[in-house]
């Protein structure tokens, strides 16, 4: 197989048209799957995605974009993909979001001629003796882990020549005691950092709780939610966070004349940010996309990207632009982030908002999340795995599932107390974002709209 620098170059030497960027990521996947107290399946698997686009500018300004992706590995289809890449530029209608593409000196640091990353299942080995403790006992025990390795080169006409390589790990247990069901789940960049037997303990102390069971009518009720349950509201939020929705709108961004940029949600100094240099949740600094949207760019390809910080001490601070819907509506550029973390709350862990709880709910994982009004940025979702009765400052009793509406821009304006963050796994969004760190989270009145016969 070609190396990917020199499928870069090759294709990059080919180009006829004005401009041409070259996106290449090699992939490697590993997994491990269990069911019943013994493991099923594992395997690993390597792939290469690529993607060259060409631009062909025209007198008056305009720039017509062409992209064609392949899967290819054969070094004599490069030629194919280039010749299909232009032809479709030349048909193409004139790009909304043209811009001159950023520049730069070509090969440099970075990385840019190291091969890629690989994984395998010895990735895993740390997981095994706690997972073989956990078969040996009562519980019967389902699962998944999951890692893969992503290696991107970018390289453009205009001399940019960046590498970035991506690990992503997962692990999710669901455990089963007679009719109960309670999930956990960790988020990795290599499982050094995992411990099987901490995991368990939660899932068995979950389990413990459901001994009793109470059931309860639809409502609104006092709710704590743990990081994960966070973490899944807050990602549709950070989603719904573009500047042209906002400026045009139909987002619940927007107010009449402009955005919500500068009002207050909340008098509770949270920050709610990406970063790609976060700590073991670090994403590519730069921009790499092979086709463009209301919040992503081709034009702006190799361009640095930075730390956001979408909501500020309280106060909605950007949306997402590229460059140019930034020099259409005078925004700053902002540009969308692969990891989401907010912090300002206090030293509170799970445990002590549950301890201080009168009479309330704790809500351990969503499943199944929907937007329903993007004016309002409502949610629809269903609770699973784990719904339980808190009475005088702990855990009594599990209850049954419910079908919630909220809208976490509401959630964050009314939440009474805000705990520590922690690195954490969202359950509904994991196959697409996994790397978060959110806090606990109280809120007086999270509205349960109707009972759920799932189970």
């Amino acid at each position: 197989m070609i190396a990917a620098q020199e499928l870069v170059e090759r294709a990059l030497a080919l180009s006829t048209v004005d401009e041409a960027m070259v996106l290449v990521t090699d992939a490697g996947e590993a997994s491990l799957r269990w069911a019943g107290n013994s493991m099923t399946t594992n395997g690993v698997s390597t792939s290469r995605s690529w993607t060259v686009l060409s631009v062909v500018r025209s007198a008056d300004g305009s720039a017509r974009v062409g992209a064609v992706t392949s899967s290819t590995v054969d070094a004599d289809a490069i030629a194919d993909v280039v010749r299909a890449s232009e032809a479709a530029a030349r048909s193409a209608q004139p790009a909304e979001d043209a811009m001159d593409l950023p520049t730069g000196d070509g090969v440099g640091g970075g990385g840019w001629a190291d091969g890629p990353a690989t994984t395998g299942v010895e990735v895993f080995e740390g997981l095994v003796p706690g997972l073989a403790d956990g078969f040996a006992g009562a519980d019967r025990l389902y699962g998944f882990a999951h890692h893969q390795v992503h290696s991107t080169w970018l390289g453009t006409s205009a001399g940019v020549r960046r590498r970035f390589t991506q690990p992503t790990g997962s692990i999710e247990i669901n455990g089963k005691r007679g009719d109960a069901s309670a999930w956990v789940g960790s988020a990795s960049l290599d499982f050094t950092d995992v411990s099987v037997p901490h995991l368990l303990a939660d899932l068995g102390t979950r389990l413990d709780w459901s001994a009793r069971t109470v059931a309860l009518p639809a409502g609104r009720y006092e709710t704590v939610l743990p990081p994960s349950a966070v973490s899944d509201l807050m990602i549709p939020l950070m989603w719904a966070m573009e500047g042209r929705g906002a400026q045009e709108g139909h987002t619940a961004l927007s107010r009449k004349g402009g955005t919500r940029v500068g009002e207050r949600l909340t008098d509770i100094p949270l920050t709610l940010y990406s970063d790609p240099h976060a700590d073991r949740l670090g994403y590519a600094p730069f921009v790499a996309t092979a086709a463009s949207s209301d919040t992503l760019s081709v034009f702006d390809n190799g361009m640095d990207a930075g730390r956001v910080d979408w909501i500020r001490d309280g106060v909605i601070n950007a949306l997402a632009y590229p460059r140019a819907a930034a020099a259409e509506f005078d925004a700053p550029v902002a540009v969308p982030g692969d990891n989401l973390l907010l912090t300002g709350g206090s030293a509170a862990t799970l445990d002590d908002l549950v301890a201080r709880t009168e009479r309330g709910l704790l809500l351990t994982t969503l499943w199944y999340l929907r937007e329903v009004d993007p004016a309002t940025a409502l949610l629809t979702g269903l609770t699973r795995d784990g719904v339980y009765l808190v009475e005088d400052g702990a855990v009594t009793a599990a209850v049954n599932n419910f079908r919630f509406n909220d809208s976490p821009l509401d959630l964050l304006r009314r939440a009474t107390e805000v705990g520590a963050t922690e690195p954490t796994l969202p359950r509904e969004w994991k196959d697409w974002f996994t790397r978060t760190a959110m806090p606990p989270m109280r809120i007086p009145d999270f509205h349960m709209s109707s009972v759920s016969q799932a189970q």
